[in-house]
């Protein structure tokens, strides 16, 4: 039964192997340095399966230091914009151009580089709370990483771990909290120091005084830095320079929370369905726009 298993187990990862690599590296690549930061998207298009269109002629702006806030039903686009900036994909038509250079002109290691990427599923590996921060980047000291974790609200409860920051975290972060291992990730992002951040937003319920740790920990990490930030909670989509809503891959309205509130338009009527009580600060994603435009909350 183990050999069985095994054999297997060795077919799915030689098929994985033997996959074409769709996105490579130019042989003269344009850019090979720390970006500036600004990004633009130029008329994109782009399908993940022939021309069933995930994106429709999407063009924006992201200045340096800027933070945009993605807003959409799931399906709308949010995370393929991001999956584009990196490339992880390559466009159809149109293009993605990063300090006026189109992604696909730069070294795909110095890509990626220059971007920190926070996701809503904090992955944790076996080892150290220091390694897990440091991610395999050995030029970060132990004074950079304590003081990442300083910045972000993290040193709080590491410090009260039985090792601190060589207390041994078992995989996947178990036996951390949720709101833990989310501030471990923020640490993550600072002491790597990004020209880019790209913040995919956690839903996950978690108490007032941590909610409260990780609203600061994602202004600080923020500060100066280009962010998008896929958004679900209005405290974050307030504090952003700009909003951005999706709609079935097309972009619908643009503009700050104030702007978009007195154009009485599709951000308008979700805030009002979500927000206006004051009940709530989570944006529920769940459910595709109805025909009236409507959230279903």
């Amino acid at each position: 039964n183990v050999l069985q298993a095994a054999i297997v187990a060795s077919h799915r990862i030689f098929k994985t192997l033997d996959q074409p690599v769709l996105v490579v590296t130019p042989a003269a690549p344009q850019k090979t340095r720390r970006a500036r930061g600004r990004i633009e998207f130029q008329n994109v298009w782009f399908a993940y399966h022939e021309e069933d269109w995930v994106l429709s002629d999407v063009s924006f702006t992201v200045e340096p230091g800027q933070s945009v806030a993605l807003v959409g039903h799931t399906g709308s686009g949010k995370t393929t914009i991001t999956n584009l900036l990196m490339r992880f994909y390559d466009v159809q038509r149109g293009c993605v151009l990063l300090d006026g250079v189109d992604v696909r002109e730069w070294d795909l290691q110095a890509l990626r580089e220059n971007f920190a990427v926070v996701l809503q599923d904090v992955f944790l590996f076996s080892g150290t709370v220091e390694s897990n921060i440091r991610l395999g980047h050995t030029e970060i000291a132990e004074d950079q990483i304590k003081w990442a974790a300083r910045e972000v609200h993290a040193d709080g409860f590491i410090e009260r771990l039985p090792d601190e920051y060589k207390t041994e975290v078992r995989e996947r972060g178990a036996g951390l909290s949720v709101g833990q291992k989310q501030l471990i990730s923020f640490a993550r992002a600072l002491a790597f120091d990004p020209a880019l951040l790209i913040l995919d937003e956690a839903t996950s319920s978690i108490d007032t005084e941590t909610e409260q740790l990780i609203q600061q920990a994602i202004e600080r990490v923020m500060l100066n830095r280009t962010s998008l930030i896929i958004a679900h909670r209005l405290s974050t989509i307030q504090r952003a320079d700009r909003i951005i809503v999706l709609h079935h891959g097309a972009i619908r309205e643009q503009g700050s929370h104030q702007q978009l509130l007195a154009e009485h338009g599709l951000y308008w009527r979700l805030y009002k369905l979500q927000y206006a009580d004051g009940s709530r600060d989570e944006l529920s994603t769940g459910e595709p726009f109805s025909g009236s435009l409507q959230y279903r909350g």
